[in-house]
């Protein structure tokens, strides 16, 4: 797909924001950063589904999907970024 090589060309803080700007609306943007939010408390085992939802005021549903994802599916993608952030 010609998106995740777009992706990947991405190098800097500055470019991920302003392609995300051009290509995102801001309410998509503010969707996608609501779940990487999610993720990480997630990945932190620290923090019901509950207790996540009210603290990012995230519906139980969009926490559960993100746990589904972490958790149970076997793409990674979550867990790949999540463990290069703890380097």
């Amino acid at each position: 797909m010609n998106l995740y090589k777009a992706i990947e060309k991405l190098k800097t803080h500055q470019q991920a924001r302003d392609f995300l700007t051009d290509l995102c609306t801001p309410k998509e943007i503010e969707s996608l950063n609501e779940r990487w939010e999610v993720a990480k408390l997630l990945s932190t085992g620290k923090y019901t589904y509950r207790e996540i939802a009210t603290k990012l005021g995230a519906s139980t549903t969009t926490v559960t999907r993100v746990a589904r994802f972490l958790f149970s599916e076997n793409n990674n993608g979550y867990k790949s970024i999540l463990n290069n952030n703890e380097k």
